[in-house]
């Protein structure tokens, strides 16, 4: 019998990327944790914490089996989280502006026995922008819940002319990897 899926994880994003590879979860249960970074703590031993957190977080039922995954944005040493409003959406902008930046994303699935984490890093240039690009982007709202600001798979794309890494992992949940930590948690992909 195929063991229960709970996705840990409020994110549309998450859940269609799932369905690229056959998996809908019997429920979503987004835990409740605090995201803020420790003082002097390096962006991704963070993203590594938050997937861990999030995962232990998660009620489940024996037998069940718990994906979770946190995207991290940094720039150097500096981790951007999800902008607090337009103010700080803008200055993550103005910050990545021309510059290569890290995408972080970290899966955590927990079984009865075991949990696996897998972080997956991706590089991203994005290009110099102009003050009214800017504010055309962050007029439409595509910045909010995003980590850094931005989303790969919305307007912000015709931002980045370069990534090295994984696609799928930059717009939140890297798929080859989750795949294998599901499979290994028992939880079957492209099943019949």
């Amino acid at each position: 019998m195929t063991p229960r899926l709970i996705l840990g994880s409020g994110s549309p994003r998450r859940l269609e990327l799932l369905a690229q590879i056959g998996v809908v979860p019997h429920d979503v249960r987004p835990p409740d944790i605090d995201e803020d970074p420790r003082p002097r703590e390096l962006p991704r031993p963070y993203n590594i914490r938050i997937a861990e957190e999030k995962v232990a977080a998660v009620s489940a039922e024996p037998g069940d089996v718990v994906l979770c995954a946190d995207t991290t944005v940094a720039v150097g040493r500096r981790i951007l989280g999800k902008p607090a409003d337009i103010e700080e959406a803008a200055g993550f902008l103005r910050l990545m502006s021309g510059r290569r930046h890290r995408v972080i994303t970290t899966v955590a699935v927990r079984n009865d026995a075991q949990t696996w984490v897998k972080p997956v890093e991706s590089q991203v240039r994005m290009k110099v922008l102009t003050e009214d690009e800017i504010a055309a982007y962050l007029a439409t709202d595509d910045w909010r819940g995003k980590a850094g600001g931005w989303g790969i798979q919305g307007p912000a794309a015709a931002f980045i002319p370069w990534i090295s890494g994984s696609f799928t992992a930059i717009v939140g949940l890297p798929l080859h990897e989750t795949a294998n930590l599901l499979q290994a948690a028992g939880h079957p992909v492209w099943t019949r």
